[in-house]
């Protein structure tokens, strides 16, 4: 197959790269020339502005929204296979978390990504197959550079390392995550490569941990001390308590095909 991966230098398009080596692969990332669509099989569009803090709304929606559509315009006109991340940040305070669930998003980030589903939807009778993913809290190798906006996973062994203690949020024991690794995200999208489907579905575990036991999982590795500090004000109203994928929707998909990379 011949595909174009967007956000390759970022940390979920880097292992999307490298776990397609056994294919004709080509890369975009924002700000390049925009290689030839035409006589690709896919475009895996990955690439987004991530940080669930950034407040330049017009910034977030020419890179996040317009160049998404435009891309996908694109794919379109040429016959080619879309993919799109999106995010379980559009389920904002929601305690359901099916594809199907009412969606609440908090945050300009989140904005984007709900908005670029529903014009994704609205192109899914087209002839091409357009596929959405909505990441629960992926985590892994190659996440070091994006400092605060890293899993806690990355963060607090950082922490770890260069302080000797970890710092967590106040109450962190309330505060539970889908925490996913990003292996099982690369492998998702490529199976998906071989499913003649359009739609929308969770990537996640179904199992939730709290930022608490992440932190004094860590703590013991490392033999280091947690402080606590109380929640910057600016988060409280959009930080989520829960998050657990539902995946009856990718489970079945998944069966129904016997999809295999």
């Amino acid at each position: 197959m011949k595909i174009l991966v967007t956000g390759h230098r970022g940390f979920i398009g880097s292992n999307m790269v490298r776990s397609l080596n056994q294919h004709d692969v080509i890369t975009y990332e924002w700000g390049e020339p925009m290689p030839e669509i035409k006589g690709l099989d896919w475009v895996i569009h990955i690439g987004a502005i991530s940080s669930t803090t950034e407040r330049d709304v017009n910034k977030i929606m020419t890179q996040n929204y317009d160049f998404s559509c435009q891309l996908l315009d694109r794919c379109i006109e040429q016959g080619v296979n879309f993919q799109y991340s999106s995010s379980a940040s559009v389920y904002g305070l929601n305690k359901e978390f099916r594809e199907t669930s009412p969606v609440d998003p908090r945050t300009p980030y989140a904005w984007s990504k709900y908005m670029f589903e529903r014009y994704a939807a609205k192109k899914a009778s087209s002839s091409i197959h357009i596929q959405g993913f909505r990441y629960f809290n992926v985590y892994g190798q190659g996440e070091e550079h994006k400092g605060s906006q890293a899993s806690p996973y990355t963060q607090f062994k950082q922490q770890a390392k260069l302080h000797s203690r970890i710092t967590l949020f106040t109450n962190s024991d309330a505060y539970w995550r889908d925490f996913v690794p990003v292996e099982r995200v690369v492998d998702i999208h490529r199976r998906f490569l071989h499913i003649a489907e359009s739609g929308l579905w969770n990537i996640g575990t179904g199992q939730v941990t709290s930022f608490e036991q992440v932190a004094q999982d860590t703590a013991a590795d490392s033999l280091c001390a947690i402080y606590y500090k109380p929640m910057p004000k600016e988060l409280e109203h959009s930080y989520q308590s829960y998050t657990c994928a539902d995946l009856t929707h990718l489970n079945n998909t998944l069966e129904k095909y016997n999809a295999m990379d």
